[in-house]
């Protein structure tokens, strides 16, 4: 007897729906219709126009500008919950909060803890994310969690730039593991930028650790913000005497001035993902999509299929 799925439904929420519509398409599934209304205290309340009843509901929100599509999300989940939807999978692209994954100093909340919390109570029975900033955020999660690699997406780009001496570098000490599994991919060399901070956002010095004379060095990091960190790393590398830079991000809050820093740094390119829309342009920002990544493990969670398959890219881009 053939295994029987349940319906799939597709819903963005309002901070995400330019992903979602590409998720749709890539998925073949039009987006289910929600309405969001909004009251003039700035309260607001979705709701569902069509039945989820039985339904696998797939919930598209990015936490970004964090408290409003959080709280959006929250309440996705929960009318879902009620209008006895089967299965609800809340898919954050972007999981705000997830720098907040540990006490780095005293009396200060754990926040990466606290939203898994929230999701989990909101009534969501899976949770699909990309690139966390702490790979651990996972084990804050009582319900299952699919931790989607953004590297199926970058590794093809970068090997399609055909860079003569590449070098994959980290912009610090925490990314030093992201950066040895790129250059896994490329049996390259890393490089590593030790970077002190006088306070959040605002770096006091950074020194290389690693030999970039003649490399052409791609940064790798999974959220730009400020773009300071990456403007100064990129500026310490070619000052050191590297052919080129260039730097992957998954994840482009760009908060602040950073489309200037972008601008105005000694980065040939920045390449990132529409896991968080663009508020501004530079012509050195460059966005690969994460869509069709997104609706081959929304199939695969439906059909039971396996998640960790859509990640083998080793032997294929060697």
């Amino acid at each position: 007897m053939p295994l029987q799925f349940n319906t799939v439904k597709l819903f963005a929420g309002s901070g995400s729906k330019e992903l979602a519509q590409k998720i749709s398409q890539s998925y073949g599934k039009e987006l289910g219709e929600m309405t969001l209304s909004r009251f003039s205290d700035g309260e607001f309340q979705p709701f569902y126009n069509e039945s989820v009843r039985g339904s696998d509901v797939f919930l598209i929100q990015s936490t970004y500008q964090p408290t409003d599509n959080l709280f959006e999300l929250l309440l996705m989940i929960d009318a879902a919950k009620r209008a006895s939807a089967h299965y609800i999978t809340a898919v954050v692209p972007y999981f705000g909060f997830a720098r907040q994954d540990r006490k780095d100093k005293p009396r200060v909340a754990i926040g990466a803890k606290m939203i898994a919390n929230l999701l989990t109570a909101a009534g969501a029975h899976r949770i699909m994310t990309m690139d966390l900033h702490a790979a651990q955020i996972q084990g804050f999660f009582d319900i299952p969690v699919d931790h989607l690699d953004a590297a199926s997406i970058f590794v093809p780009y970068i090997k399609s730039l055909n860079l003569p001496n590449l070098t994959i570098a980290s912009p610090d000490m925490g990314g030093s593991y992201r950066a040895r599994t790129f250059a896994k991919y490329f049996n390259a060399e890393v490089v590593i930028c030790d970077k002190q901070r006088k306070r959040a956002n605002e770096i006091e010095s950074m020194s290389i650790i690693g030999d970039v004379t003649g490399q052409d060095i791609v940064l790798i990091d999974d959220i730009c913000d400020t773009a300071g960190t990456l403007s100064k790393a990129a500026s310490l590398i070619m000052e050191n005497g590297a052919s080129s830079v260039r730097a992957v991000c998954t994840h482009p809050v760009l908060s602040g001035k950073a489309y200037e820093t972008v601008e105005n740094s000694v980065l040939s390119e920045l390449i990132v993902t529409d896991t968080i829309p663009l508020k501004g342009k530079s012509s050195k920002i460059k966005v690969l999509s994460t869509a069709d990544l997104f609706a081959r493990a929304i199939t695969n969670i439906n059909e039971h299929g396996s998640i960790s398959d859509l990640f083998k890219i080793f032997d294929q881009n060697k």
